[in-house]
């Protein structure tokens, strides 16, 4: 980060074993896929489950469709 900014790890990204994001790049899996994981796994968590829910199923419907 540029000028000494930090970025703060919300809980509802660290709920498991490893932050999602390192699940993520170790698993090289862009943006589309990148965040259909991210809002899963903050689902439960973050007190908006069907609203994340519904956001990784966007994601997901965006990058079948790309790949189609």
């Amino acid at each position: 980060m540029e000028n000494g900014e930090q970025v703060i790890s919300s809980k509802h990204y660290n709920a498991g074993k490893i932050e999602v994001i390192d699940f993520i790049e170790d698993q090289n899996l862009g943006f589309h896929l990148g965040n259909v994981i991210k809002y899963v796994c903050r689902a439960k968590h973050k007190g908006k489950e069907m609203q994340d829910l519904e956001k990784a199923l966007w994601y997901l419907q965006r990058y079948i469709d790309k790949v189609k």
